[in-house]
């Protein structure tokens, strides 16, 4: 039923249960799995010197969840692999799921910084409200 899946994962506690749902699919149906991740480094940091070195580390941090993501599917048996993008989150998890003609996005309902809606995040929001595809979101 689906053939390829995008995780969209942030490291959050509900990334790692939604994690769970897409390892069950993944090898189910034979699907291959995008694990994504996209950040944005706060621009208010723009013209400082260490600015190179924040997003130096935001990268890092994006492709460590990223990575631990894609070895944990391959362990279960599923085929994975990553890709980090830089911007806004919902935007960023649209583009990759157009490029890579997903069938289904995995996400989880509130990341560490979504405080925007009441019960679900701004990203999983905007993504269910403009995905081209299925969405699950995971509580």
């Amino acid at each position: 039923m689906f053939r390829k899946i995008i995780l969209a994962h942030e490291g959050s506690p509900a990334g790692e249960r939604a994690l769970l749902y897409v390892e069950h699919l993944a090898r189910s149906d034979s699907a291959e799995v995008i694990v994504a991740h996209v950040f944005d480094v706060p621009a208010r940091y723009l013209a400082t010197d260490a600015y190179s070195e924040l997003h130096a580390g935001f990268e890092k941090a994006s492709w460590e969840v990223v990575d631990d993501a894609v070895q944990e599917l391959q362990k279960a048996g599923a085929s994975a692999r990553g890709e980090v993008r830089e911007g806004a989150a919902a935007q960023g998890i649209l583009e990759i799921a157009e490029t890579e003609s997903a069938s289904l996005i995995v996400l989880g309902t509130r990341g560490p910084s979504s405080a925007a809606e009441l019960l679900l995040g701004s990203t999983s929001t905007e993504v269910l409200r403009y995905a081209r595809c299925p969405v699950l979101v995971v509580p």
